[in-house]
Order: C-alpha cells, then sequence, then structure tokens
C-alpha cells in the first residue's frame, strides 16, 4: 500500500530543458544585480555567510557573484547557491517573466492521487523556495495545494541512501509505503536501497535498470 508519493522535478514533472533554457540562464543573467541591491537583507546575507564559511575565506561581492557563476556552470549542487537562485526566480515569477513547466500528463494524475488520499511531497535538488515558485506559478496555475510537503538537499543528497531515510522519519512512515519518481537511476537506486518503492520517468522512452519505468504519469501503477 502506497501512503505517500515523493516526486522530483527535473525530467520527471518538468522538461529538463526548462530547466537548462529557462531557469539557469535567468538567475545567471540577474545575480549579479540581485546580490548588489539585496545583500544587505536578512536571508541573503544568511547564505553569503554560509558560502563564506564554506569557503573558507571572505571573498568580495565581485569574487563571490564569479564564484556563484562557475558554479551554475558547473551545475553544482550547493545548497546555498541554491537558496540563492530561487531567490533570484522568485522576482522572475513574480513579475510573470517566468512561467514554471509541467508535463500535461502530471497534473491530471496527481489531482488523482490527493483525491485518493495518498499525500503528495516534492524532493529536489532545488530549493524548497524554488519548488513552491515553479508549482505556485505554474503554465497551469497554482497547483501547491495537491503537495503536502517540500525537500531539498538539507534533508540530504538526492544520491544518498541516508537523505530517503531521513525523509522516510520525517513523514513517520514505513519506507515500503513512500513511492518515489525520477528520471535517474542513482536516485532511484539510493531510495530502492532505503526500502522506498520506485518508479522510473524515462521521457524519451528509455529504460532505467532496475526499476519499473514509464514515460508518463499516465501510465503509473500503483497495484502493490
Amino acid at each position: 500500500m502506497i501512503s505517500a508519493i515523493v516526486t522530483d522535478i527535473e525530467g520527471t514533472t518538468t522538461s529538463v530543458s526548462f530547466v537548462y533554457k529557462t531557469l539557469f540562464p535567468y538567475a545567471k543573467a540577474h545575480i549579479a544585480e540581485f546580490l548588489q541591491k539585496q545583500q544587505q537583507r536578512p536571508d541573503v546575507a544568511e547564505q553569503i555567510r554560509v558560502l563564506h564559511t564554506e569557503l573558507g575565506k571572505h571573498l568580495s561581492l565581485e569574487a563571490l557573484i564569479a564564484q556563484l557563476i562557475q558554479w551554475m556552470e558547473e551545475d553544482k549542487k550547493h545548497t546555498a547557491l541554491k537558496a540563492l537562485q530561487g531567490m533570484v526566480w522568485q522576482q522572475g515569477y513574480l513579475t510573470g517573466e517566468i512561467k514554471g513547466h509541467l508535463y500535461p500528463d502530471v497534473l491530471p494524475v496527481l489531482e488523482q492521487w490527493a483525491a485518493q488520499g495518498i499525500a503528495l511531497y516534492v524532493y529536489s535538488s532545488g530549493s524548497v523556495q524554488a519548488q513552491k515558485l515553479l508549482f505556485s506559478c505554474s503554465e497551469q496555475g497554482d497547483i501547491t495545494s495537491l503537495f503536502s510537503g517540500y525537500f531539498d538537499t538539507t534533508i540530504g543528497a538526492k544520491r544518498e541512501i541516508s537523505a530517503y531515510r531521513n525523509i522516510s522519519q520525517t513523514l513517520d512512515l514505513p519506507a515500503a509505503q513512500i513511492l518515489f519518481l525520477s528520471d535517474m537511476v542513482q536516485e532511484l537506486d539510493a531510495a530502492a536501497r532505503a526500502g522506498f518503492k520506485t518508479i522510473g520517468l524515462a521521457r524519451d522512452g528509455a529504460s532505467l535498470v532496475g526499476h519499473t519505468t514509464v514515460n508518463s504519469f499516465a501510465d503509473i501503477n500503483l497495484s502493490w
């Protein structure tokens, strides 16, 4: 019996191209202006402090911006970077410059699961703030009411078994009652080793070795 479903975003609910062709370029283009104007804002200042602590040195704002842009180009999964990207994206979503992409098969199935009483969660390397922005400002409207919670890398890295154990503990559910959806074999492997049920989303028709694989949310069968 599945009591909760935890879904990835990139490549699962949302096109990878949206992330790489819309979100990342927007953050890269606006991060400098954002930090120059907002560096004293408490939540921004806290992330800057975290970055300096983790780097082991205090960088000038210009050097810090250069470091962040380099990490963006490397697609580095850095929690403070993701938090700052989320803040930059917020202004884009709020002005309407960005609309969160959803595959057309996603929303009807999420609504069906929610109506069945299954708790829905999101787990992405993007910050919780960025996740909420995408789903609240999606092309299909605000769908955040469907989700019971969100997880980012503060719960653990997505390819580490411990992250899924932490999620199971946080939800107070046996791992076997949680289904994890992702397009990445390494994430699915980690979730499975933690005891989760897994289904891989392969939008291009490929097979994610070792896991039940579907091409669409509409093809997901919850008959456990």
